[in-house]
């Protein structure tokens, strides 16, 4: 019998709906619309290049940028040439913005050095990868070589960058410290040697808005490590900062006469002052090339030192070299210095027609150039433009530009001079025919004090004594004991025993000690 068949009044049933395929139906709705979600939110393939993958784990690794995670890390392998290693990273949609020819990417991870600590929470959180966007624009990419330490400068920090040249850089570094009066106000970016001939140029970073007091008229200098200078007789230590100590650091100021000029633009170039004190005599626009030259020895004396008039700067040391003058077949040092008017003559313009003039009328009256210590302990000299008194007036002549001053041994250089003639004159002496004289006379000297003649002489000395002393009572009885004859004879009778005593304890001590004669009794 057909279920037809078993319905009442020839109806036919209708199949029952089942309550058991409700769940694999939501089940396939939910998924299907993970699916698509993940689809949808699902970002390109990102590809990077590290020369190590410290940290990094496949499938735990975020990338995040200011703490919002924009992909994982799907697989860590190594390139072909094994050289470095390559990161696959499946970046979400809200990641795929980032992914322009302007953006940087680095790993965060615990760093501890001298500029600093940085990525402390990646202690407890684990490494990461984050990046700097860059400014806006620039063309898709998938594929970036990363950073091994983060830039110093992010884009979205305001400031301006700059561009320094020294001769030499110390101990500044990337990440280095920029500061103003004392305040950090920015970084050191790196630097470059270049062809390796010229100049180091260093680019650094001021934060703004710090960086609108680099203008025209502001001098950088290196500020790192420790400065020791001896000043009143005592030492004086100036250390920037802890961190400049560790990693350097460049100091700027702006003068007062700079405030009414503009900011100084975008990677504007400036010249790295060795010290403050180099820097600070920068700001005189005068100079005056002086050349002198000297026949003793300059130790101590290096580009840079003071030249000073009283003790007060006015210049300083340009070039300290050897030269050879054929003529006189002599080597002499030439020193060349730059004197700035404006320390000398601060009230007052000298026009440069009057300079000629001005310089020989000096010399006229004796400016010479002379070598002074600055410090006896360090043996750092300087050049002292004196008044020499009595010295001839002599022609002020010039090589090139430069002034050439006539120099002075001064007052060190002259008792060097001195005792270098005394030793001359003591070398010529004839020593060993004095000591042999000498030697001969202690020997004469000797024998003659202690001979049968000096010992007859002081017997008749002591006789002789007997005998007024004989007479004396004589005289006593005669012209009685309180008359004027009496006591005068009596005073003269005291000084002759005065006499003789004195005489028998020099023969006494001339028969022990005959070279007293000629060394006296100190024996010097």
């Amino acid at each position: 019998m057909s279920e037809t068949d078993d319905a009442p009044d020839g109806h036919i049933r209708k199949p029952r709906f089942s309550f058991v395929w409700i769940i694999p139906i939501v089940a396939a709705i939910i998924a299907g619309y993970l699916g698509y979600r993940t689809l949808v939110e699902e970002g390109p393939l990102l590809t990077l290049s590290f020369d190590t993958g410290t940290g990094l784990n496949a499938s735990q690794t975020q990338v995040k940028y200011k703490d919002v995670a924009l992909g994982t890390v799907e697989s860590i392998a190594l390139s072909r040439d094994h050289k470095h290693v390559i990161v696959k990273v499946r970046m979400t949609s809200v990641g795929a913005p980032f992914l322009t020819s302007h953006a940087r990417w680095w790993v965060v991870r615990p760093n501890f050095s001298a500029s600093g600590v940085s990525g402390l929470d990646t202690l407890i959180s684990g490494s990461y990868i984050t990046l700097d966007p860059g400014a806006p624009g620039g063309h898709k990419q998938d594929y970036f070589i990363g950073l091994e330490d983060p830039p110093g400068v992010r884009s979205d920090q305001p400031g301006s960058t700059f561009t320094l040249k020294a001769d030499e850089i110390g101990s500044l570094g990337s990440g280095s410290p920029v500061f103003y009066r004392d305040v950090n106000v920015g970084e050191v970016l790196g630097y470059s040697i270049g062809n390796g001939v010229g100049p180091v140029t260093i680019n650094i970073f001021v934060s703004a808005p710090y960086d609108s007091l680099v203008r025209a008229q502001s001098h950088f200098w290196n500020s790192s490590g420790i400065s020791v200078s001896l000043t009143g007789g005592s030492f004086h230590v100036v250390v920037q900062s802890l961190q400049a100590l560790l990693s350097g650091g460049v100091t700027f100021d702006l003068p007062p006469q700079g405030l009414d000029s503009p900011p100084s633009p975008d990677d504007a170039v400036f010249p790295l002052y060795p010290s403050q004190d180099a820097a600070k005599a920068s700001g005189y626009n005068r100079k005056v090339p002086l050349v002198t030259y000297f026949t003793t020895a300059v130790t101590g004396l290096s580009p840079g030192a003071p030249v000073n008039v009283l003790g007060q700067q006015v210049g300083q040391v340009t070039d300290v070299k050897l030269v050879f003058d054929p003529l006189a077949r002599v080597v002499r040092v030439r020193v060349a210095m730059d004197m700035q008017p404006e320390r000398l003559f601060r009230d007052r313009v000298v026009p440069a027609a009057m300079l000629p003039a001005l310089v020989q009328g000096m010399v006229n009256k004796g400016l010479r150039a002379e070598l002074d210590t600055a410090s006896y302990v360090t043996g750092q000299q300087v050049i002292a433009l004196t008044i020499v008194p009595n010295a001839k007036p002599i022609p002020v002549t010039m090589e090139g530009d430069a002034y050439v001053l006539p120099s002075d041994a001064g007052a060190f250089g002259a008792i060097v001079a001195s005792l270098g003639t005394f030793t001359d004159k003591l070398n010529k002496l004839p020593l060993d025919k004095v000591v042999d004289n000498l030697n001969t006379l202690l020997v004469t000297t000797n024998h003659t004090v202690g001979t049968a003649q000096i010992k007859q002489t002081l017997a008749a000395l002591t006789a002789t004594l007997n005998s007024a002393n004989t007479a004396l009572g004589g005289f006593r009885q005669n012209y009685g004991n309180d008359s004027d004859f009496q006591r005068n004879l009596e005073q003269l009778m005291n000084q002759a025993n005065t006499t003789l005593r004195s005489i028998d304890l020099l023969t006494a001590y001339l028969n022990r000690n005959p070279s007293a004669l000629l060394r006296g009794r100190s024996g010097q």
